[in-house]
């Protein structure tokens, strides 16, 4: 006898029943691989915090803020500035031109005492020198808001003084600064005059912890207009905060007044910033023992303007921003 045949019902239950243990399966295989995929979103999280989490501990175990500027913890954790010197806003600049080693201040005038390039001997420089010093003295004694840069780097192969430290030096062993004078420093890398206006503002910066709002520069009378017209140009510090005190030689010379024109304003004026000979030459020539300042790390703002140097013939004015701008 033949089994009787199924039913039209219970082959559509059949085929229902089917169809969902495949749906079922499907679900089964789906759900699998929403759970692989959000396991993977969720590695590739964890992985992205790991090395957003790297990156900052590099930055921070390397540089910390130090007010405008960032410098390695190395440096800054050995750096407490005095609460005497942080509210100072006006830079006084003495450039220098020479170098003192003598031991006696009672014979300042004296030559031997001084290292001094041929054309420097006679003519009473050595006195400029001291009155310059002098100057640069008066003002910050009698403004609490200044800081007395020296500015001069270790120019003469026979000395290791650079021309700040013995200016600075010169001015306590004859009693016009007195010891541990904290509003008087030096700067100890400029090569020449552009230099000693811009790296004293990078000094500045390094040692009160921000820029100037004034500067005050003391030098030769014959070489106002350079740092007048040209370095301050240079650098676009307005010229209603800036001064130039001029002292120069008793019985200053003509000689001398040419010997600024031929070898330094002319060229200058050619080159703003010095950076083509003959003034790149004049740098390197001293720069006998082949130092290097650190205001790249504490005036870190002032990195271009540094670095600056328009092509041959151009004498185009640096144009990006400069702290001095928003003061």
């Amino acid at each position: 006898m033949l089994p009787a045949p199924v039913s039209f019902a219970r082959r559509g239950g059949f085929r229902r029943s089917s169809n969902a243990l495949n749906q079922r399966r499907i679900d089964v295989l789906l759900s699998r691989a929403r759970i692989t995929n959000l396991g993977v979103l969720l590695l590739c999280a964890a992985t992205a915090l790991s090395l957003l989490y790297n990156i900052s501990y590099w930055f921070s175990s390397r540089g910390v803020s130090n007010g405008d500027s960032q410098a390695p913890w190395s440096i800054t954790d050995t750096i407490e500035r005095d609460a005497s010197v942080q509210h100072l806003s006006h830079l006084v600049v003495v450039p220098g031109h020479a170098i003192w080693k003598g031991a006696n201040p009672t014979v300042i005038m004296n030559e031997d005492d001084w290292i001094l390039e041929s054309y420097q001997k006679g003519g009473g420089r050595v006195n400029a020198f001291y009155e310059h010093i002098k100057g640069g003295v008066k003002l910050a004694l009698e403004d609490p808001r200044a800081l007395l840069v020296f500015s001069g780097g270790q120019t003469r192969p026979a000395s290791t003084f650079t021309e700040a430290d013995s200016y600075l030096r010169l001015a306590i062993e004859s009693s016009l600064l007195p010891q541990g004078f904290l509003r008087a420093t030096t700067e100890n890398y400029a090569l020449d005059s552009y230099q000693n206006l811009l790296y004293s503002i990078a000094r500045f910066h390094e040692y009160v912890g921000r820029y100037p709002n004034y500067i005050s520069v003391v030098g030769y009378e014959m070489k106002r207009e350079r740092f007048e017209d040209v370095h301050r140009k240079a650098l676009r510090w307005p010229p209603e905060r800036f001064q130039y005190i001029g002292i120069d030689m008793e019985g200053h010379s003509g000689i001398a007044m040419q010997g600024e024109l031929t070898n330094a304003l002319i060229p200058y004026r050619k080159d703003l910033y010095g950076c083509h000979p003959p003034l790149s030459t004049k740098r390197r020539n001293r720069n006998p023992f082949a130092r290097y300042h650190s205001y790249y790390t504490s005036a870190p703002e002032l990195a271009g303007l540094m670095d600056y140097c328009p092509e041959t013939g151009s004498n185009a004015i640096f144009d990006r921003p400069l702290p001095w701008d928003y003061l």
